[in-house]
């Protein structure tokens, strides 16, 4: 498994956010959060990364995934070996 810690970017509320950090937590994978709620150059950070304004948002080692939820974050973890 590789030994990168993902940037992972949620917003307050956001169901799909606390489901993907969950996940993290679970599976004791290392992930460092920002959230982007009223957080106008964290924001601007995910949109530059991403081309949006949905979250979650990760970088995972230059990999983004966007507007993503668990059912995304599982096959994108075992593509790039990391699940």
């Amino acid at each position: 498994m590789k030994t990168v810690t993902p940037l992972l970017y949620v917003k307050a509320g956001c169901p799909w956010c606390e489901e993907v950090e969950a996940y993290f937590e679970a599976h004791h994978m290392p992930y460092e959060s920002i959230n982007v709620s009223g957080d106008p150059v964290a924001m601007q950070a995910m949109v530059d990364l991403s081309g949006q304004r949905k979250a979650p948002t990760m970088d995972w080692d230059g990999e983004v995934l966007a507007d993503f939820g668990v059912d995304e974050l599982i096959p994108f973890l075992r593509r790039h070996d990391l699940a």
